[in-house]
């Protein structure tokens, strides 16, 4: 009996391979790919493929380095569902620290998002950004849910989030509440993400659901940023807030000018390169 050699698969022209780095912030994770020469021009579909899990490359979002005329880059950020929001803090870290790793800019930078430039400061694994000052959407709004309901206060971070505190976020039935909360008709037709606060002496921990990945994330950035304006806001919080989530802690920095006008908010957090690779695009 005889055998045919193995061959090696023929490679199929139109497959184009892109160069992308896994990044993560705080269990927050992120495909990240430098777009400036354009070579993804389908971002929306794109992110649908490389953001699965199982037959993806698996990411709660997909990070693109683009041109910018008025500062070192531009971000855009896609969830899995193709949508795209108009910030994500740690998501704006994690690319930061990308564009950093590249050498594509020094150990401060500033780049464009869909909600405005964002400056950042990188500090070995630990990157700290200026978050957008915090506009209040509309405070102590209750909401009638199908089994009863609930009060939270109502703040745009970048995006929108609605916050509500809870005596233990671990026993959250978050699956359940966070969807029903999210696609509350008060939210209508952006939607909101919904982040479930425990306030603890002197810290906070927070559980978010995230719009567009549709499900709870490891960390929310601005979801974290929210929390602990709104904690300063209702429990007399002090900046800086130590936050703990599911993917690690971070820090809310802040200066409160009165009772609602918070500015010169930042984020800070550890921020990793998982692994590098590349993504056959076919």
């Amino acid at each position: 009996m005889t055998f045919s050699p193995v061959r090696g698969r023929e490679k199929d022209k139109s497959e184009e391979k892109l160069k992308f780095s896994k990044m993560e912030g705080t269990g927050n994770d992120f495909v990240v790919l430098d777009n400036r020469s354009g070579i993804v021009k389908d971002r929306e579909n794109l992110a649908k493929r490389i953001c699965l899990r199982k037959k993806g490359v698996g990411a709660d979002g997909l990070l693109l380095l683009e041109k910018s005329d008025r500062a070192d880059f531009r971000m855009r950020i896609f969830n899995p569902d193709g949508s795209e929001p108009e910030m994500c803090g740690n998501g704006a870290r994690c690319i930061a620290k990308f564009a950093y790793l590249e050498g594509i800019v020094g150990e401060k930078c500033s780049f464009e998002t869909l909600s405005g430039l964002v400056s950042a400061y990188i500090d070995e694994g630990n990157v700290r950004i200026k978050m957008k000052d915090p506009s209040f959407l509309n405070l102590n709004l209750e909401l009638s849910l199908k089994d009863d309901s609930c009060e939270g206060y109502h703040l745009d971070t970048g995006v929108p989030h609605f916050v509500l505190f809870v005596p233990e976020v671990g026993r959250v039935a978050l699956g359940k509440r966070g969807p029903e909360i999210r696609y509350h008709q008060s939210f209508q037709p952006a939607g909101t993400n919904v982040d479930f606060v425990e306030v603890k002496k002197s810290f906070l921990k927070v559980r978010t659901y995230e719009r567009g990945v549709e499900a709870e994330t490891l960390s929310c950035g601005t979801g974290v940023t929210a929390s602990a304006i709104v904690a300063s806001l209702v429990q007399e919080l002090t900046s800086p807030v130590e936050v703990r989530t599911k993917g690690g802690n971070l820090k809310v920095h802040f200066q409160r000018r009165n009772k609602s006008n918070f500015i010169r908010v930042f984020l800070e957090g550890e921020v990793r390169l998982v692994y590098e690779g590349m993504y056959n695009d076919n």
